[in-house]
């Protein structure tokens, strides 16, 4: 039987890690609430509690998407998280 080879994710740094996707769509009520859904927190490991720190990104002036991680994954690396991809990111810019 032969593997298939993940494809690499560039926004990564090209790291041996699978690409991004749509997990879900979710809705914000009327209060600007929105849920995440059981799966993806059970997938996430994320429990009632957790902090999770919300990162916009923008682009021309307006943000066109957000990150959310876990508040104590970024005590010990967001700049090595962040890295690889803001240096993507500013390379597909230039051209």
């Amino acid at each position: 039987m032969v593997k298939k080879a993940k494809k690499e994710c560039s926004a990564l740094g090209g790291k041996n890690v699978s690409c991004c996707r749509v997990e879900s769509l979710i809705s914000v009520d009327e209060r600007g609430q929105m849920v995440l859904p059981k799966e993806l927190r059970e997938k996430a490991g994320i429990q009632p509690g957790d902090k999770l720190a919300l990162i916009s990104w923008e682009k021309e002036g307006a943000v066109c998407c957000f990150t959310l991680i876990k508040a104590d994954s970024l005590a010990g690396g967001i700049r090595d998280f962040l890295s690889p991809m803001m240096q993507d990111l500013s390379k597909t810019e230039t051209k």
